[in-house]
């Protein structure tokens, strides 16, 4: 006997219904560094060269920002991204005893 009932699955689900999946850009974050009186500018280079894969000049003019403006964006990323590069940042400051501070913040 093939009729609807064949179709239709314990849940009540119909085979034959059609989902409309409606798919969304994932928010975006920036990784901000924030300038301290003890981190050396040269360490700040190091960082953004090795984290962010920024070219030298690249990662002067973000350690310039930082330095004169209080803070520099360094990235836009989802947020998983965001979150682990500003982790890798405060992981490798630390090591180095530098209190390097930086963010994630909504772009």
């Amino acid at each position: 006997m093939a009729g609807k009932e064949d179709t239709r699955f314990r849940d009540g689900t119909d085979l034959d219904e059609k989902r409309r999946v409606e798919l969304k850009e994932p928010d975006m974050f920036r990784v901000v560094m924030h300038n301290d009186h003890y981190t050396t500018q040269e360490f700040v280079v190091s960082v953004i060269m090795v984290v962010f894969h920024k070219t030298a000049s690249e990662a002067t003019k973000i350690m310039l920002d930082v330095h004169r403006q209080g803070k520099g964006s360094v990235g836009v990323y989802t947020y998983d991204i965001a979150a682990t590069k500003a982790g890798q940042v405060r992981e490798i400051a630390a090591s180095q005893d530098f209190p390097l501070k930086c963010t994630v913040e909504k772009a």
